[in-house]
């Protein structure tokens, strides 16, 4: 007799993000990286203690391996594609931790979790060289254009910040506005250029969010599993893939503040152009084992 889904341990449940058409790219590394993942099931072992079930009112037996200390437990992978433009962003990333989350027109296996997913993986496209798991985002300093040729929203400044005047981009800025060949508008008539990021709705949140994820402990595991090249960075480069990387860990934060319910992981992968040096399917099983350990390891 086949179980009552009541009976199984409740899955994980992941959504992963990539870029749409931007620069150069007419479809974004970072899509053909993560598109494959859409709608798959991984089914992992964890410990029997650790799973939880839809009823938790009324837990039944878990489904027990032969050693009788583990048991399978499923992770169910949701993609989807998000535009390379800051209205795009500030419309999408909102809804993703929603309770029920929100999503865009996708044609999903599986419908967003009630009480949010456990995990949203982000992933864009850098420059050549290793896979970069990002720390931390940045709530400004947004000062390229997107796909569209539009700046990111205006925030207002106090006066003090004016005179104080901007502060000079990071190298991963810089090195990101060079691959990109986009220059920032000089000052006109002595003005400094306008202040750009989050303004209206994230007045409360600081001016940077780092990820709850210990992203020194994924790298070591990733290099440990034949994932070499990759680390750990502290600059996500102040474009779209900072831009949603702050959104999402803003609005992860936003939600458990109006819920009981447990936050939800978030974390920011950049992979290199495609070849430069890794392949497609190399970023695609590093991103599948990323979410692995990030779904059953009790210290990421």
């Amino acid at each position: 007799m086949t179980p009552s889904s009541s009976s199984e341990p409740r899955p994980y449940f992941v959504l992963v993000t990539g870029f749409g058409p931007f620069s150069r790219y007419a479809v974004n590394p970072s899509w053909l990286a993560v598109q494959p993942l859409h709608n798959a099931i991984i089914h992992v072992e964890v410990p029997a203690d650790s799973v939880t079930h839809d009823d938790p009112q009324n837990p039944p037996s878990p489904i027990l391996l032969s050693d009788q200390t583990t048991t399978l437990r499923e992770i169910r992978i949701t993609t989807i594609n998000v535009p390379v433009t800051y209205e795009d962003v500030l419309s999408i990333a909102p809804g993703l931790h929603a309770r029920p989350p929100i999503l865009p027109p996708v044609e999903a296996a599986f419908p967003p979790p009630p009480n949010g997913y456990d995990l949203v993986l982000h992933v864009g496209v850098a420059g050549r060289g290793p896979l970069r798991i990002e720390r931390v985002s940045h709530k400004f300093g947004y000062n390229m254009k997107d796909a569209n040729g539009c700046h990111a929203p205006v925030v207002r400044v106090a006066r003090e910040e004016v005179i104080r005047g901007p502060s000079e981009p990071s190298p991963e800025e810089r090195m990101e506005r060079a691959r990109l060949g986009y220059t920032i508008e000089g000052p006109i008539d002595g003005a400094e250029p306008p202040k750009r990021g989050f303004g209206k709705g994230y007045e409360s949140f600081p001016e940077e969010i780092y990820t709850d994820v210990d992203v020194e402990k994924l790298v070591n595991h990733l290099k440990t599993s034949g994932v070499e090249e990759v680390y750990s960075s502290l600059d996500a480069g102040h474009y779209l893939c900072d831009f949603i990387y702050y959104c999402s860990l803003a609005e992860s934060r936003r939600s458990v503040a109006k819920t009981d319910k447990p936050t939800t992981k978030v974390l920011f992968i950049h992979c290199p152009p495609v070849d430069q040096p890794l392949t497609t399917e190399e970023v695609t099983e590093a991103v599948k084992k990323s979410i692995i350990w990030l779904c059953t390891s009790p210290t990421s």
